[in-house]
């Protein structure tokens, strides 16, 4: 009967051992999900203000005053205007590109 009391007593402990690590485990697979999710709700949050923040710069007139103070750019008035007079005549005009009429 010793030996039988033995034999359970290791068994018993073997399988409380086991037990324990299978409920580490799963505390920690719970945990690694938890935190995936967590970072999940906030790529989740970055995409939607992302994308906000793409369609508020594609915007005409966010295009218009970045072009203005940035750029020193200003719209086209016949002040500003340069026109080029073709001295050559209009048969020069007819001239295809290469040279050749």
């Amino acid at each position: 009967m010793n030996r039988l009391s033995l034999v359970l007593l290791i068994a018993l402990v073997g399988s409380a051992m086991y037990l324990v690590k299978t409920s580490y485990e799963a505390r920690r697979a719970f945990a690694d999900l938890e935190k995936a999710k967590a970072e999940e709700r906030q790529l989740a949050t970055d995409a939607v203000r992302l994308e906000a923040e793409r369609r508020s710069e594609g915007t005409h007139l966010r295009v218009e005053r970045d072009a203005r103070e940035k750029l020193a750019m200003r719209l086209a008035t016949p002040d500003v205007t340069l026109y080029v007079n073709d001295s050559r005549g209009p048969a020069a005009s007819s001239v295809a590109p290469g040279g050749t009429p």
